[in-house]
């Protein structure tokens, strides 16, 4: 006697079609993960150039907020010490 069950013939290319579809559909998620598609990214500004209107709020030493143009900002590499920064601001 054969204790083991049998699957019946006709749930096979159901299960089949199961299996393609979601290799199908896993190897989409892997090409689409891979590729960055021009309409997701965000656009970003010409390098060197700033768009107009750009602003970024800084503090300045008499502790006020003002609005500088981005352009006109150039990086620093030198990082503030703790003891600078709390005898920056003039009281």
């Amino acid at each position: 006697m054969d204790n083991t069950e049998k699957i019946p013939q006709a749930q096979i290319p159901s299960r089949r079609k199961f299996v393609w579809s979601v290799g199908l559909l896993s190897l989409f998620a892997a090409i689409s993960a891979t590729v960055k598609y021009p309409f997701l990214s965000k656009k970003k500004a010409v390098s060197g150039k700033a768009a107009k209107g750009r602003t970024i709020t800084m503090l300045t030493q008499d502790g006020r907020l003002v609005q500088i143009d981005e352009a006109l900002i150039t990086a620093n590499s030198k990082k503030v010490t703790d003891h600078e920064l709390q005898t920056w601001i003039k009281k």
